[in-house]
């Protein structure tokens, strides 16, 4: 039998374009499209949040750092961390980096020197948090399903996707179990984020996580009409609301007991009903920012909104 080596080549160079075809994956990132050849190998990713989704997925080996971390946070990893803060551009090209994890306000800014165009030129993928589209305006509900949506990204972009629906399906069990608990026809709880801020507060507004989280332990964040994602209001806004009880986002050198205290020591506030029954708890950063510790954290908002 005469072997037909033309089509015995053809067949081959159709499996190898086959197969290349089947690792191309494009993932929806802001309002941008974002298409891998094959799976990073140099990855950076910016704040503690972001990085913890990376390592839930197991994606250490493919890591070469982060950045924006160690100012106000820790990270038990065996990685180097390349900027206490915002990385600069050079630092994540000195880095040999192939793929930037980061998001507008978590690593880059609108008109900075940081974005996925100024990274583009040097081979480099940026891949965006997905509450922070909002920055480049892209208006969208917040739910638990952008924290999902990013891990299911980070999947496919580096074909871990079984590893990420299972994240995925424990943690959307798990909050199905935290809201069958959370009583339907009771009144939402009105909650106030308190993330710093002595003389204006900075809070959590519409377009942040931790509305959504609010929402999930059956409260409501009273400043859920600040159509922001995080920003700056007035001292007069909060009492207008009288929040029932204040989430504390604790971070940096301020602990939760200060910040607790800017608030007991406030005279326009001693009023409301969070501060005359002295009802606060608290998230750390991590945890009220996107990422794996969010279900979690759900889980104590609503004990301390509905324990007694």
């Amino acid at each position: 039998m005469k072997l037909n080596t033309t089509s015995l080549a053809t067949g081959l160079i159709a499996a190898v374009v086959t197969t290349s075809a089947m690792a191309e994956v494009t993932v929806q990132s802001c309002d941008r499209e974002v298409t891998f050849d094959t799976p990073p190998t140099a990855a950076i990713s910016n704040d503690v949040n972001l990085t913890e989704m990376m390592l839930a997925l197991g994606l250490a080996d493919r890591m070469v750092g982060y950045t924006g971390i160690s100012d106000w946070n820790k990270l038990d990893a065996e990685l180097p961390e390349l900027s206490e803060r915002y990385p600069s551009k050079e630092v994540l090209i000195g880095a040999d980096a192939d793929f930037f994890f980061a998001g507008w306000n978590y690593g880059m800014k609108v008109g900075g020197e940081v974005t996925p165009e100024t990274l583009a030129p040097f081979g480099m993928k940026v891949y965006e948090l997905t509450e922070s589209c909002i920055h480049v305006g892209k208006e969208q509900d917040v739910t638990m399903d952008l924290m999902y949506n990013d891990l299911l990204n980070l999947g496919k972009i580096f074909g871990v996707e079984e590893r990420a629906e299972e994240l995925v399906a424990g943690y959307q069990a798990e909050l199905a179990e935290i809201t069958a608990g959370v009583d339907a026809n009771a009144e939402p709880v009105r909650a106030f984020v308190f993330d710093s801020g002595a003389d204006t507060p900075f809070t959590a507004g519409h377009y942040a996580i931790p509305t959504a989280m609010i929402e999930a332990a059956g409260g409501v964040n009273v400043m859920d009409g600040f159509r922001k994602s995080w920003g700056t209001v007035s001292w007069e806004e909060v009492v207008a609301q009288d929040p029932e009880i204040v989430v504390i986002i604790n971070y940096g050198e301020l602990t939760a007991e200060d910040r607790m205290n800017i608030m007991r020591d406030n005279p326009a506030l001693a009023n409301i009903r969070a501060v005359k029954n002295d009802r606060f708890v608290v998230l750390e950063y991590v945890e009220a920012t996107p990422g794996p510790r969010n279900i979690a954290a759900i889980r104590r908002l609503a004990d301390a909104f509905h324990g007694e």
